[in-house]
């Protein structure tokens, strides 16, 4: 092998340019051509090479002469095409298209009833156009001349005898004896007058007979001799007749090749098969109609196992392509492509499918969009990142914005196919800003396609604001009015329960899922408690790693001495306690009462508390003792706790892209206006705030206080400040000041200070001084104090 490769080389070196490069040998029958793989070398692309060495062969000359000639100078689809010849003193070198030996499969009976058919159909054409078009003799028809293309058709080759009954020089005559193989396929008008006897018969008569003797060896495997041309089992009932006719012994009788090619095809004929039928409609199937497109199309998917795989890709694809770009194929026809599709390599997929990918996302047609996203799955894996990245997501990205609500809904279900194919930093900016646009969508089916897609698609988003982003969209699908939208929420917040903190568990997640166990729907009922049951069971697995304090033990921080906590009951295990005890000691020291030990004896007096009063001087009321006290029927009072605002634990001062997703605003689940955001619920603008909350604007009360006709204890105040003695202690500050403002506020008739109409008691006040008016300030102190304008 080595040896005639290096000879080819040899000879290559020596004489005219030729561009391809020798591969392997291809075994075929006896022949007096060598066939061997090349290659072109301008491209790198598949050829077959026959080569005929001159010293070896020097009485055949002539045959291969004949064919050179022959094969520059006929053209036809059903016969061998040839890309270069080079003809020396020492070879002839003809490339064609790469071809494999239509012999191999036949030995190996590994072709179907159908594919003989349609093949037999093919060569059928050919020798039609050679015997009445060309008016030539064949002369060779047998396995070793027929030759399977790269795209699986049958082509016809072995022009070493092709001679026109026109010319005066016809190459059979004298020549015919030297094809190979020639006693065990020659004709019986041949066998008996030699090869002279075709210049008195039909044109046709030679190769019709040699046609009858190929269909008994494709339909059998092989043929040996005339001898077994009356065993017709294998060939199919419906053509055993026109079988009969083409091995006629009679030349003149003889039916021609022409004659059972228009049999085969009459209505109910042996050639009305789908795959033939396919193959005649497929290179017109854009000037169609679509009934009948359609037709064609449900033929193609009856027949597509027993076309070879190659006539697809290189016949049956480039028709089908054309006919969804320019001839308005529609999805049936470019999902019968994406069938073919799956069959091709990624080099061939990229130079055959991708482009016109490419263009028809580019097409502003809908059917065509949706289409090409209904088969997004099925092309995803042959198209490289940079296509899709480059070319395909910004064309696809349209879909999100677009008016027909089915474009959209399919652009955010194809999410999913295309996000593998996409950069972190597209993924996290551009995708997610379409998203949250449909997530706010008037479709209630595209939200949930949305809430669904988000969660499929979390473990492909930035860790910087993955839990911020996902915890705001799927607390805002919990608000949904839709009820699939709402257990779509629940559904992803449990496939992605390990994506967020601990502490998010417990303070921003459990309470928006929370509601939604005490839905309307049991279906989000249930699904409520599955989802809030797998994040309890995670922070139970959390705390239980947790130590029980923070705080620094009572031992460490005192010394190493313990100090009794005065005024807190030992025993005091209730949750309030504390809160009581420190209000009565409080309330003990205001009072200025001395408290008693254990055995009755006073206990030395704190500094803090003030000396007691003398017997001699008048008891004051123990409600004038503390400033700003006033009378009521109970002598303390606790003071109201301002629990601190829930939403300031979720403030975050860095402004990021989570912000735009709401579900953890004002009006977010958190505030009990669930209900109304649901019943009341409207998309906000796509232009002004994709993000927008509904927003549901709570109604305020106002109710205003007045004395309900108390008697006027500021009024009683102020006399008693004017008429005090000399020496008195001055009022508290708290009582003093309301006095003081009370006064002021009442009009002033006749140098008499005349009380509000809502007062029942008059207090006369003896005349004094206009002072000029000021407006009270209030001091820090009269603020913490003044427990008098509170009430």
């Amino acid at each position: 092998m080595d040896f005639l490769k290096s000879a080819v080389a040899s000879a290559i070196s020596k004489g005219p340019t030729f561009g391809y490069s020798f591969g392997d040998r291809v075994d075929i029958d006896e022949s007096i051509w060598t066939l061997y793989n090349g290659t072109k070398r301008e491209d790198s692309s598949k050829c077959s090479i026959f080569s005929f060495d001159v010293t070896a062969n020097k009485s055949r000359l002539p045959l291969a002469r004949n064919a050179l000639r022959k094969l520059r100078t006929l053209r036809h689809p059903g016969v061998v095409k040839v890309l270069d010849t080079v003809e020396t003193e020492t070879y002839i070198y003809i490339a064609t298209e790469r071809l494999s030996p239509l012999s191999w499969h036949v030995k190996r009976k590994s072709l179907t009833e159908e594919t003989i058919k349609w093949g037999l159909h093919n060569v059928a054409k050919t020798l039609k156009f050679v015997n009445a078009d060309a008016a030539s003799i064949h002369g060779c028809i047998r396995p070793a001349s027929i030759f399977f293309s790269e795209s699986g058709e049958w082509k016809l080759g072995g022009f070493d005898a092709l001679s026109s009954v026109k010319e005066d020089d016809s190459i059979l005559p004298p020549y015919g004896s030297l094809i190979p193989d020639a006693t065990r396929y020659m004709a019986p008008e041949v066998s008996k007058g030699g090869w002279e006897v075709i210049k008195t018969n039909p044109t046709h008569a030679v190769d019709a007979y040699n046609f009858g003797t190929l269909m008994f060896e494709v339909f059998n495997g092989s043929y040996l001799g005339s001898d077994q041309l009356n065993q017709m089992k294998s060939i199919p009932p419906s053509m055993h007749q026109a079988y009969k006719r083409l091995l006629n012994p009679n030349p003149k009788s003889r039916m021609s090749v022409s004659q059972f090619l228009d049999q085969g095809m009459r209505i109910g004929g042996f050639f009305q098969t789908p795959l033939i039928q396919v193959t005649e409609d497929i290179e017109s199937l854009g000037l169609k109609a679509e009934d009948e497109r359609n037709e064609v199309l449900g033929k193609l998917d009856e027949v597509a196992d027993d076309f070879p795989a190659d006539f697809f890709k290189m016949k049956v694809l480039p028709e089908l392509l054309k006919s969804v770009e320019f001839g308005g194929g529609g999805a049936k026809v470019f999902g019968t492509v994406m069938q073919i599709g799956t069959k091709l390599s990624d080099e061939e997929y990229e130079t055959q499918i991708t482009p016109v990918i490419v263009r028809l996302f580019a097409n502003p047609d809908r059917a065509i969009r949706v289409c090409l996203l209904n088969n997004f799955p099925l092309m995803i894996d042959h198209l490289p990142q940079k296509t899709v990245t480059d070319k395909i997501f910004p064309q696809m990205v349209t879909g999100f914005t677009d008016v027909a609500p089915v474009v959209r809904e399919e652009t955010v279900k194809a999410v999913l196919v295309v996000v593998p194919k996409l950069s972190d930093r597209i993924i996290n900016g551009e995708l997610l800003r379409h998203l949250a646009k449909t997530a706010n969508d008037e479709q209630p089916g595209i939200r949930t396609n949305t809430t669904i897609c988000l969660g499929k698609i979390a473990r492909n988003l930035g860790a910087n604001n993955r839990a911020k982003v996902l915890s705001a969209a799927f607390a805002r699908s919990l608000r949904d009015p839709f009820v699939h939208a709402r257990n779509a929420a629940l559904l992803a917040l449990a496939a992605t329960a390990d994506l967020f903190s601990e502490e998010d568990c417990a303070g921003k997640l459990l309470p928006v899922m929370c509601p939604s166990l005490v839905d309307k729907e049991k279906l989000i009922r249930d699904q409520a408690q599955k989802t809030v049951d797998i994040y309890i069971a995670r922070i139970r697995k959390y705390t239980s790693t947790m130590p029980d304090t923070v705080l620094p033990s009572p031992a460490s921080a005192t010394g190493g001495t313990t100090a009794p906590r005065m005024g807190t009951p030992a025993n005091d295990s209730g949750w309030a306690g504390w809160a009581i005890s420190s209000f009565t000691n409080k309330i003990a020291a205001a009072s200025g009462q001395i408290q008693t030990g254990a055995n009755g004896a006073a206990q030395e007096r704190p500094a803090s508390v003030p000396p007691p009063v003398p017997a001699n001087k008048p008891a004051t009321n123990a409600s004038t003792s503390r400033p700003g006290m006033t009378l009521a029927k109970s002598t303390a009072s606790i003071p109201t706790i301002l629990s601190p605002d829930p939403a300031a634990a979720f403030n975050d001062d860095t402004e990021d892209f989570a912000d735009e997703w709401g579900g953890f605003g004002e009006d977010d689940g958190f505030g009990g206006t669930s209900t109304s955001a649901m019943t009341n619920y409207k998309p906000a603008d796509e232009e002004e705030d994709p993000w927008g909350t509904p927003s549901i604007t709570p109604s305020t009360t106002t109710t205003n206080f007045d004395d309900k006709g108390e008697p006027d204890f500021a009024g009683w105040l102020a006399a008693q400040s004017q008429t005090k003695k000399p020496g008195a202690k001055p009022l508290p500050k708290g009582l003093a000041k309301s006095s003081t403002t009370a006064a002021a506020k009442r009009p002033i008739v006749s140098g008499r200070t005349v009380s509000t109409p809502t007062a029942t008691r008059k207090v006369v006040v003896p005349p004094k001084k206009e002072a000029k008016k000021e407006k009270p300030v209030k001091s820090k102190e009269d603020e913490e104090e003044g427990w008098g304008d509170a009430w």
